[in-house]
């Protein structure tokens, strides 16, 4: 949730008892005032203490975000975690975990793989959790990929088998899809340790978007038809630079109708541009703005508070699996 997912998201959402993440991606300009926000709602409260690490994460898109400047940071900071995504390879993914476990050791280093190869591969710089994003997610991730229901276990098992006897492997979690209690409970029946929500908190009143956006995700219904995965709103909007494995899933607009019907890419933009113009009226199905969001963004259907969304996936996940005879 690249600007989207900022201080006010991340604070709430780590009161509420999981672990929100500030989603700098590759700039951090503003990173440090979004943290000084977080250290301030903090102080005083049980989540409070010198010893401790501020309990955020911060995301990093590695191949855009400055090295040294975001080390810096988790220096001064010391954030609970620091998530780690879409490396061009793994040189500069250890050059990452080195350079944050220096700054701040007690920082756990999260990183998001979408497919067992990945997964196995940055074994070799012995992250602390693994994020296994599945191919519903909404934003970006592998442009070929598998849902969670399988892409999960059988990361687990090779992880496991890759793994000396009684080494201590990384915490798996589950993303990719998941927007409420039933899909959280599947993902822990698939042996996941937890999940990770993105297009569920776009409906959250602390989320950092333009109501349009938000008004989009929430008439969006039947993911799996008005979603889709590709590189063009990259192109729009002017985001390049992602590994060529990587694309973006959003909602189907008129800039995604308009290049399936043979429109130019040059007259495509123009009219995006335009409808960046007009703000909120840019947005929808009928606009041409980016909505990225997940294949289940017809289950998001209301705006709640960001704590309350927590609260509600957390005992809903325990109810469902609870409820569960075989």
């Amino acid at each position: 949730m690249r600007l989207i997912s900022l201080g006010k998201l991340a604070v709430e959402v780590s009161k509420a008892g999981g672990l929100g993440f500030i989603g700098s991606g590759y700039d951090i300009s503003e990173l440090e005032k979004h943290l000084q926000f977080a250290q301030s709602a903090f102080q005083g409260t049980p989540h409070s203490s010198p010893q401790s690490t501020l309990p955020i994460g911060i995301g990093f898109i590695t191949w855009g975000a400055p090295l040294d400047q975001s080390v810096e940071i988790i220096s001064k900071y010391r954030p609970a975690a620091s998530w780690l995504f879409a490396p061009r390879d793994i040189e500069e993914l250890k050059a990452w975990t080195e350079g944050s476990r220096k700054a701040s050791p007690e920082t756990k280093i999260w990183i998001q793989v979408g497919s067992v190869k990945q997964a196995l591969e940055v074994l070799a710089v012995q992250p602390d959790v693994l994020i296994v994003q599945g191919s519903d997610a909404g934003g970006h991730g592998l442009a070929k990929g598998a849902g969670i229901v399988t892409l999960v276990p059988e990361v687990i098992d090779a992880v496991q088998a890759k793994l000396n006897k009684n080494e201590e492997g990384p915490i798996i979690l589950a993303a990719g899809g998941i927007m409420e209690a039933r899909g959280t409970a599947a993902a822990l029946a698939l042996g996941a340790s937890g999940v990770v929500l993105g297009t569920r908190f776009l409906a959250s009143p602390e989320a950092s978007l333009p109501k349009g956006h938000q008004d989009a995700v929430l008439a969006a219904s039947d993911g799996g038809q008005t979603t889709i995965r590709t590189t063009l709103y990259d192109s729009l909007r002017g985001t390049k630079g992602w590994p060529e494995d990587y694309d973006g899933r959003g909602v189907i607009n008129k800039s995604w109708t308009d290049a399936l019907n043979g429109m130019s890419e040059e007259d495509n933009k123009r009219l995006f541009d335009e409808a960046a113009r007009k703000g909120d009226g840019g947005y929808g199905l009928e606009g041409r703005m980016t909505t990225y969001a997940g294949s289940g963004v017809g289950l998001v259907q209301s705006v709640k508070p960001a704590g309350e969304i927590v609260r509600e996936v957390r005992e809903g996940a325990k109810a469902v699996l609870g409820g569960i005879n075989i």
